[in-house]
Formats: structure tokens, C-alpha cells, sequence
């Protein structure tokens, strides 16, 4: 299979791995769940099973994410990422919603002589799938990282979710074993809180960076101590950044001196340019302006066509 870059190349083995990780453990759980009679378990094992289909969607979002710019997408296709997280989540809050639904209906219909208590097979494969999806979770997590992948972070979570679920399977079962029954369908209701926890915390990430969010406030400070240090900056008017999928745009005005020339100022704007660019890998693309220091733009409302004047402010 041919990769755009190395970026997609590592995401596309992770979500892999994923896949085969998840397959193997959802079944070994969905047994555990039905020899043990454990409906937390059996929850916990379709948790698991709906990271497969997610991890499908992470890996399309990836590589939709990573093809070049064409002439009806200029900007390139990072936002497509966004997409897939957002469906990740709502995919995760559709599990959410029918695992608290089957837990609702064992607690409040079900008479409590008719509670089965798990067995103990289902305890053991509690700790197996905490063991597994919290390594799963980390070593998501550091590719997600290493690439800056934001599709990638959030089937990181999925993991970190299911470690949490199978945390609450296991007290559940614990409970139930040790004589209260109806601790196994609570555990259920637990599972599916910290499922939408989960995808509420997905989809507000990928929206922010849908609706051109500005980068963090970190980022912003170096931003402004990089382009100030530049030779020829008298200071910077503004900066503006937005977030364009996993990328960043940057908007900056500088002022320099009224004096240069044309190719002195555009020497000095260049070379904020290729500063930014340089020293902030996720930067896609920096635009730089540069205003005479001695001068405002209401200065250049006079040479303005009389129609256009009334918008200068």
C-alpha cells in the first residue's frame, strides 16, 4: 500500500494494530460475558467491538486528511479528520446510549431473584482488557502525539474509555459476586457515562478545529517572541491564527521602517515568514503584512476611490 508520507504511514500501522488488538479482545470478552453470565462484561465486550468500526472510520479520515490540494480544495483536505472524530463520537455516544439503556432496563425492570451474579471468569477478563486497552490507549496516544494527528488522539481516548468501562466491569462484578447482583447492571450505567464523557470530549476537540479556532495560548506567546526577534521588526501590529484541521494558519502585521526600500521591507517580511515556518512544523501557511512605522492605514484613505473611503475605519 502506497502511503502520501510518513504521517499516514504510522497511522495507518497503529489503526491496524488497533484493529487486530481490538478483534482479539471484544471476543474474548463477549465469551467471558456469556459463560459468566456478566451483563457488564458483555457491555464492556460490544465497547470494544465498536473500536474496530471506529478505527475504520480514523484510518479514512486520515488518509482523506492527507491528499494533496486540488483545484476545488486549495486549502488542502486536513479538515477531513475533523470529520472522522466527529463520527467517532457519535458513534461512541450511540454505544453509550445502548449499553445505559440495557443497564436501565436490568435495574428497574428485571425483579432482583432474577439477577444472575457472574462468574468468576468475567473478573479475569476485567483485568485483562484494563491491562491491554491502557496499553493501547498509550501507544495510540504517542503516535497520535508524534504525528499530530487528531483522529488518531481520538480513538487514543476510545482506548482510554474502555480501559475505564472495563475498571467499572470489574467493580461491578466484584459487587455482584460478593452478593449484590445489582452492581453488575450499575457498572453498565457507569460505562455508558464514561463513554459520553469520552465523545463529548472528541467532538468538542474536532469542532474546534472545524470553526477556525485559534491556536493555544502558548503557541501564540512563542509566535510573538519568534517574530520580534526578527531583524528589521520594529514591533508586531497583530497576530491571528486559526486551527485548519490538524494545521495551523497564521496572520501577522508587522511594522518596520518608513525609510526601506520595497525589497528591504519584503526581505524583512520573509524572513518572519520563514521563521514561523522553520520553527513551527504544524504552521501550513503564514501570511505577512508589513505597515511603515510612522503610518496607520487611515493614512491611506485619502488615496482611496471616493466610494471605498467610507469603509476605511
Amino acid at each position: 500500500m502506497k502511503y502520501a508520507n510518513e504521517e499516514e504511514h504510522i497511522a495507518m500501522i497503529v489503526s491496524l494494530n488497533s484493529i487486530v488488538a481490538n478483534l482479539v479482545l471484544s471476543l474474548a470478552k463477549l465469551a467471558a460475558g456469556f459463560m459468566a453470565q456478566s451483563a457488564a462484561m458483555i457491555s464492556d465486550g460490544v465497547h470494544s467491538a465498536s473500536d474496530v468500526f471506529s478505527t475504520f472510520v480514523v484510518m479514512a479520515g486520515v488518509k482523506l486528511s492527507n491528499k494533496a490540494s486540488d483545484d476545488e480544495h486549495q486549502y488542502g483536505h486536513e479538515r477531513m479528520e475533523c470529520v472522522a472524530a466527529i463520527i467517532l463520537a457519535c458513534m461512541l455516544t450511540l454505544v453509550a446510549l445502548g449499553i445505559g439503556y440495557s443497564g436501565y432496563e436490568k435495574i428497574f425492570h428485571t425483579d432482583a431473584a432474577d439477577l444472575v451474579i457472574p462468574g468468576q471468569l468475567a473478573l479475569w477478563a476485567a483485568v485483562l482488557s484494563i491491562v491491554v486497552k491502557e496499553g493501547m490507549f498509550w501507544y495510540t496516544r504517542n503516535a497520535a502525539q508524534k504525528i499530530n494527528s487528531g483522529a488518531l488522539m481520538a480513538d487514543a481516548w476510545h482506548h482510554r474509555s474502555d480501559a475505564l468501562s472495563s475498571i467499572g466491569s470489574f467493580v461491578g462484578i466484584l459487587g455482584a459476586r460478593m452478593g449484590y447482583p445489582v452492581l453488575d447492571p450499575v457498572a453498565s450505567l457507569i460505562i455508558c457515562l464514561m463513554i459520553l464523557q469520552a465523545a463529548y470530549e472528541v467532538f468538542k476537540d474536532a469542532m474546534d478545529k472545524m470553526v477556525d479556532h485559534s491556536c493555544d495560548e502558548e503557541t501564540t506567546k512563542k509566535l510573538e517572541e519568534l517574530i520580534e526577534r526578527v531583524p528589521g521588526v520594529e514591533h508586531m501590529d497583530s497576530l491571528y491564527t486559526r486551527m485548519f484541521g490538524s494545521r495551523i494558519y497564521v496572520d501577522v502585521e508587522i511594522s518596520v521602517k518608513d525609510d526601506l526600500t520595497l525589497l528591504q521591507a519584503h526581505t524583512i517580511a520573509e524572513t518572519v515568514h520563514t521563521a514561523i515556518e522553520a520553527n513551527f512544523p504544524l504552521v501550513k501557511h503564514c501570511m505577512v503584512h508589513v505597515n511603515p512605522v510612522s503610518e496607520s492605514i487611515h493614512d491611506a484613505c485619502p488615496m482611496l476611490p471616493p466610494e471605498l473611503r467610507p469603509k476605511c475605519k
